[in-house]
């Protein structure tokens, strides 16, 4: 379970810099500045910045902190690479659609997809994600998973969401985090949000399954996060903040950048019936800007061929909301979701 500010009552209600409360703080900044908290449950973990092939120093230190971390230390990173057997890992088919195919069966078969690449335990994230990168270039690298089909992580399987739906205009995506607690230490994930005919769901990537995929299914959105809630309960794990961001364009060629966190919860500054009333208002606010147009527009064919995607890196003119419209804002009515069948054990094939 892994990744990951602001707002009115979360800052308001910060605590002195001190101890515990400075390291808070620190978390707090990081998070408003977009940066990314590279540790997974207080251990951290590295993201390959060179690109693909991996580049030798980036691979030594992925080796040597899967000889940490692993329980059979540097004997697994030795069998493995002194291995000259080893069988070859079938390359998943990205999934094909009729256009008669229902959603929620579209919907099933790129969850699959995903699953068949499978959760990366390396300790080191292949590709490098930066959520400041405007749409257009997020899904260049979406495009680089599905032809390396390397295990990927949380925010991975987000970007390969939205690249894989970009086509089902009549689906509205966007991203969920969660900020968990347990056993000293604060966990973070992600998860791509759906909403197809007023019904929510999930897709993503996790090391439970019970924290990637939601059948559309959902009457609200507070179902949808009280499932997860429930989940994250039964992993022991307490959930700390939810963070909702608002729907992403269906045009891959947008140079918009993603919003990841329009609606900030504290579970610790909300009661639960204010939670469940955050929720939907988030809902209702997504519902609202679709309906005036504002919302994510779908793919024109008739597109100008003089307009080119910015070069990766490229920063967008500018963000649609500034961080002084994001708002924070719970209660739980878990429903069953259907289980995605189990797949093969994983395996390290890079």
């Amino acid at each position: 379970m892994p990744l990951p500010g602001g707002g009115g009552a979360a800052a308001a209600a910060r605590l002195p810099a001190t101890g515990e409360a400075a390291a808070a703080a620190r978390e707090e900044e990081q998070e408003e500045e977009g940066e990314e908290d590279l540790r997974d449950g207080g251990v951290p973990f590295f993201v390959n910045r060179g690109g693909l092939p991996v580049d030798e120093p980036t691979w030594e230190r992925m080796w040597r902190h899967v000889a940490r971390i692993h329980p059979d230390g540097e004997r697994v990173a030795e069998r493995i690479r002194g291995a000259a057997d080893l069988p070859k890992i079938p390359i998943p088919s990205v999934p094909a659609f009729q256009p008669s195919t229902p959603i929620p069966e579209r919907l099933e078969a790129v969850q699959r997809y995903i699953r068949e690449l499978q959760y990366n335990h390396t300790g080191t994230q292949f590709f490098e994600i930066k959520k400041s990168r405007p749409l257009t270039g997020l899904m260049d690298l979406a495009k680089e998973m599905t032809k390396e089909a390397l295990p990927i992580k949380c925010l991975e399987a987000v970007i390969l969401g939205i690249y894989l739906t970009n086509n089902m205009t009549t689906l509205d995506r966007f991203p969920i985090s969660f900020k968990t607690h347990f056993s000293g230490n604060y966990f973070r994930h992600i998860v791509l949000g759906v909403n197809f005919g007023g019904r929510y769901g999930a897709l993503g990537i996790s090391r439970r399954e019970e924290l990637m995929y939601k059948a559309p299914v959902f009457r609200t959105l507070s179902e949808l996060i009280f499932d997860f809630e429930e989940a994250y309960r039964r992993c022991w794990h307490t959930l700390k903040k939810v963070k909702l961001g608002h729907c992403v364009s269906h045009d891959p060629h947008s140079v918009e950048q993603i919003e990841w966190k329009h609606s900030i919860l504290d579970l610790d500054k909300l009661s639960r019936e204010d939670f469940r009333k955050e929720l939907e208002r988030h809902a209702r606010d997504m519902r609202l800007k679709i309906g005036k147009g504002t919302g994510p527009p779908s793919p024109t064919k008739d597109r100008k061929k003089d307009v080119s995607s910015p070069q990766r890196g490229q920063a967008s003119p500018h963000r649609r909301n500034s961080r002084g419209d994001r708002r924070p804002s719970g209660e739980k009515k878990p429903a069953d979701s259907k289980a995605m069948p189990d797949l093969n054990g994983y395996q390290i094939r890079v």
